[in-house]
């Protein structure tokens, strides 16, 4: 069994109503909820994924996407080792303000890695006339600023297990004095051990 301790922690960003919340939800219990309640402040979750032999706990901070919730964000943040920063693949405003946190993140928190999430996709592929935001234009400028981009639908589930595995595989390969401390696992912990939003 694991402690509650967070080895790695992960703070989710962007735009109110832009599928933080359903990304979070799908990825710790595996499931897709249509009507969510706007996240105040920040919401807090946590999963155990395996990854070159060791097991490692992720924390997610959820945090609220209304600009008055701008600076309790910033404390959210801090020491984060990654950042979400997700936009609505048909809103184009949402891609702009993804924008606006990753100047944030990179200026507030350099070892933080920056990884933007498009998501709806699933609203794209029903009608690709809902696209507003173009995958090749974020890729240009997710390479400027030296991040990934994922397109994912949290209501299929599309991407959503490549998105954090990334996530985890670059923390891993970029922390190994963190790795040499961690428990050694002989299986892959699913979701379904994940109780109260802790590690176990």
């Amino acid at each position: 069994m694991m402690s509650g301790k967070v080895d790695m922690k992960v703070v989710m960003l962007g735009q109110a109503s832009c599928g933080k919340t359903s990304l979070v939800e799908r990825f710790i219990y595996d499931r897709f909820n249509s009507s969510y309640q706007t996240t105040i402040g920040a919401a807090f979750g946590a999963r155990s994924m395996d990854v070159q032999g060791k097991k490692i706990c992720v924390g997610l901070w959820d945090t609220a996407g209304s600009e008055r919730y701008e600076a309790m964000s910033r404390i959210y943040y801090r020491d984060s080792k990654a950042a979400i920063i997700c936009y609505d693949i048909t809103c184009a405003e949402s891609a702009e303000r993804a924008k606006f946190w990753v100047s944030e993140v990179q200026k507030h928190e350099e070892n933080c890695k920056v990884y933007l999430c498009g998501t709806k996709l699933d609203l794209v592929l029903d009608n690709p006339s809902a696209r507003q935001v173009d995958y090749h234009d974020i890729h240009d400028y997710v390479d400027e600023v030296g991040g990934k981009v994922f397109e994912t639908s949290s209501k299929m589930g599309s991407n959503v297990e490549k998105l954090f595995n990334c996530v985890v595989e670059d923390f891993a390969n970029e922390n190994a004095e963190v790795m040499v401390t961690l428990e050694d696992s002989t299986i892959v912990l699913h979701n379904k051990n994940i109780k109260n939003n802790r590690c176990c």
